[in-house]
């Protein structure tokens, strides 16, 4: 079900805008493969206002995640992605109220960060929950299919890896087979994280729902051999 629009969204928009919590970024060319062979690079260390490791949530959501590791990792300077302008205004909203200078939120299709995110320079990326696109026909728009990977291999610096956390098994399944094919190793799988010991974990908006109905929460980070 399509999420109705929110009151007031482009008012909200320039608003967070303005703060310099959130980015807008807009691509004319839709021709990704295309369109990325035009840098305009972010500045991390103008945006922040220092050098920390930089992190990269794709699919933030509301932003219940990248706040709350905001909050937690001070010595972290955290981008968090939405491609929907009606979702991203939740997670800007958010850091803003709770005065996060180490969150900065972007509206962008994951296809385009490569454009934006400078080569090397992320520590970590997390897809929390992606959808998984359950139809085979579909499978490309998977955030860890293949075609993606090979942007993320680009964005990460050495040693960097990729956390997967998803409720649907056959996507894990598939995740799985996709990063091992382009080259990862994964370390620190788990099929069931919450009846593991998972104390530094943070939950999701998603993955208490799912938690909640008794749902298991598979895990892995991925890192290039």
């Amino acid at each position: 079900m399509r999420m109705r629009r929110k009151a007031n969204l482009d008012g909200r928009i320039a608003d967070a805008e303005k703060t310099g919590r959130l980015l807008i970024l807009n691509v004319e060319d839709r021709h990704f493969e295309r369109a990325v062979l035009e840098k305009e690079y972010i500045d991390f260390e103008k945006i922040f206002g220092n050098k920390n490791p930089v992190v990269l949530e794709i699919g933030c959501g509301k932003g219940q995640f990248c706040t709350e590791l905001a909050k937690r990792e001070p010595g972290l300077n955290i981008i968090a992605v939405e491609k929907s302008s009606n979702v991203i205004i939740d997670a800007a909203e958010k850091a803003i109220a709770m005065g996060l200078k180490n969150l900065i939120t972007i509206r962008c299709d994951a296809e385009y960060l490569a454009r934006y995110i400078p080569e090397g320079s992320v520590s970590r990326i997390y897809l929390n929950f992606s959808c998984p696109f359950p139809k085979k026909s579909y499978e490309e728009h998977r955030l860890t299919h293949r075609r993606f990977l090979e942007t993320y291999k680009k964005l990460l610096a050495p040693g960097a890896d990729i956390c997967q956390k998803t409720d649907n098994r056959k996507f894990f399944e598939f995740s799985v087979q996709e990063f091992t094919q382009s080259g990862f190793a994964l370390k620190n799988v788990s099929l069931d994280l919450h009846a593991d010991d998972c104390k530094d974990n943070i939950e999701t908006e998603y993955e208490r729902k799912f938690v909640a109905e008794g749902l298991r929460i598979y895990r892995l980070e991925a890192y290039l051999l």
